[in-house]
C-alpha cells in the first residue's frame, strides 16, 4: 500500500535491497519491509540448478554425433553474479525485471559444448561413442578451471553426459556391422566348439589307439615272455630226453656188451654140452642098448617102468597073441595119475 512491500526471501535465495546505490539489506532467507519506487531488489538463487543440454559435433573422422547431458552448478558469489548479470525485480518484487537470470544457463551449456568440441573431434566416431566417461573428466576438469566461470562466481557441483549417439544412418550402419561381428563371432564360436569337440574326439581316438597299441605290446610282451618260457621248458625237456636217451644208449650198449657175452657165454655152453652129448653118444654107440635100457630104469617110478614095459610090448605086438592086463593095474594107474 503506498508503494510499501513486503519480501520474503527462502533460505536457497541471497536477496540485495538496494536504496540510493547503497545496499540495506542483504542475505538468504531474510525478510523485510520496503518502499518500491526508490529500492531496487536483487534475488540471486544460490540453490544448485541444472542446465540440461543437447548438442551436435563432429568426430575426426568427420561424422557427426549427438551429445546429450547436463550441468550441475550454484551461485558462489552472489555479489559478483549480480554485477554481471540483472537479477533484479520489478517494483513488487514479484519477478525478475529481465531475462538476465535464465541467460546464465545457456552461458555455461556454451562452456561445456566448446570443450567437448575439443575433445570429440580428436576422436574418431567408434571411439567417440564409447568414451562418455573420458569426455566427463576432460570437461570438468578444463569447466572448473576456465576463468570465465570463477568470473561469474558459480562452482560447477556436476557435469554428466548421458548419451554420445551417432547419426540414425550412422548407428543403422554400425547396427549393421556389429550384427555382422556377432555373427561371424557367433559363428566362430560355432567353429570353434566344432573344432573342439572334433579335437577331443581326435583326442579320444588317440587316447583309444594308444591304449590298444599298449595293449597290444603287453599282450606280444606276455606272449613273447611266455614263447621264452615254453623254449626254456622245451630246452630243458630236449635236454632232459637227450640225457635220457644217451642213458638208454648206454644202457643198450651195456645191454648189447651183455648179450653178446651171454650168446658168447651161450654158445660155449653149448659146445661143451654138444662136446658132453657126442662123448657120451659115442660111449653109448659102442655100449649094448640092454645095459644103456636097465641104466636108464634104475631111477625110474614104477608107472614109469609100466610105461616103458608097455611100450616094449608094443615093439612086439606081432609076436603077442593076447594081452590081459588086470583092473587093479590100471587102477593103480589112474590112482597115481
Amino acid at each position: 500500500m503506498f508503494g510499501i512491500n513486503f519480501i520474503k526471501a527462502q533460505p536457497t535465495t541471497y536477496v540485495l535491497h538496494y536504496v540510493n546505490g547503497k545496499i540495506r539489506h542483504q542475505g538468504s532467507g531474510i525478510s523485510f519491509f520496503f518502499y518500491g519506487p526508490n529500492s531496487s531488489i536483487v534475488s540471486v538463487p544460490i540453490g544448485s540448478s541444472e542446465a540440461p543440454f543437447i548438442f551436435q559435433e563432429v568426430t575426426s573422422d568427420f561424422q557427426a554425433v549427438s551429445i546429450q547431458g547436463q550441468i550441475t552448478y550454484r551461485i558462489a558469489d552472489p555479489l559478483r553474479v549480480s554485477g554481471l548479470l540483472n537479477f533484479t525485480l520489478d517494483q513488487k518484487g514479484l519477478r525478475y525485471a529481465s531475462d538476465d537470470p535464465e541467460k546464465l544457463g545457456p552461458r555455461l551449456v556454451n562452456l561445456v559444448q566448446v570443450l567437448t568440441r575439443k575433445q570429440i573431434e580428436t576422436l574418431p566416431m567408434r571411439q567417440a561413442i564409447r568414451a562418455t566417461d573420458q569426455v566427463v573428466t576432460a570437461v570438468s576438469g578444463a569447466l572448473i578451471a576456465l576463468p570465465e566461470v570463477s568470473a561469474l562466481g558459480v562452482e560447477i557441483l556436476g557435469l554428466s553426459l548421458t548419451a554420445i549417439k551417432p547419426t540414425p544412418d550412422a548407428a543403422r550402419a554400425l547396427e549393421a556391422e556389429a550384427r555382422e561381428q556377432l555373427l561371424r563371432e557367433a559363428d566362430e564360436a560355432i567353429y570353434r566348439r566344432r573344432n573342439a569337440s572334433i579335437e577331443q574326439e581326435r583326442t579320444l581316438k588317440e587316447n583309444e589307439f594308444n591304449t590298444e597299441i599298449a595293449v597290444r605290446l603287453k599282450q606280444r610282451e606276455i606272449k613273447e615272455t611266455e614263447m621264452e618260457s615254453e623254449r626254456i621248458e622245451l630246452d630243458k625237456r630236449a635236454a632232459l630226453n637227450a640225457a635220457a636217451l644217451q642213458s638208454k644208449i648206454q644202457l643198450e650198449e651195456k645191454n648189447k656188451s651183455f648179450v653178446a657175452l651171454n650168446v658168447e657165454n651161450q654158445r660155449a655152453e653149448a659146445d661143451a654140452k654138444a662136446y658132453a652129448l657126442a662123448a657120451a653118444m659115442k660111449a653109448l654107440s659102442e655100449t649094448d642098448p640092454k645095459i644103456i635100457q636097465s641104466l636108464a630104469s634104475l631111477h625110474m617110478r614104477p608107472d614109469q617102468l609100466v610105461a616103458s614095459a608097455f611100450s616094449g610090448i608094443a615093439s612086439r605086438a606081432d609076436q603077442i597073441g593076447q594081452l590081459n592086463i588086470s583092473p587093479d593095474l590100471l587102477r593103480e594107474l589112474m590112482g597115481r595119475k
